[in-house]
């Protein structure tokens, strides 16, 4: 169990082996609620997005791409 001390911005630091135990980091949010007399901290997991799926969803219909002729074509602007 760790003390920390509240600021004049009544901010707090979590100490470091706490933030490494949950791998807290920098830009990170937290969920704070209380629960009768005690503050509760818990990280909020943010769903990593599927790079794939999230350009798939730019269009709205499958395209033909050619992808060899792009890549012969992009030879050419060189």
């Amino acid at each position: 169990m760790k003390t920390v001390k509240v600021s004049r911005k009544y901010q707090i630091t979590i100490p470091k082996e706490i933030r490494e135990k949950i791998g807290i980091k920098i830009g990170d949010r937290l969920l704070v609620r209380l629960e009768d007399k005690r503050i509760i901290f818990e990280p909020i997991i943010e769903k990593k997005r599927d790079p794939v799926k999230h350009m798939l969803n730019l269009i709205k219909k499958p395209q033909d791409i050619d992808a060899v002729r792009l890549v012969e074509e992009s030879w050419d602007e060189d």
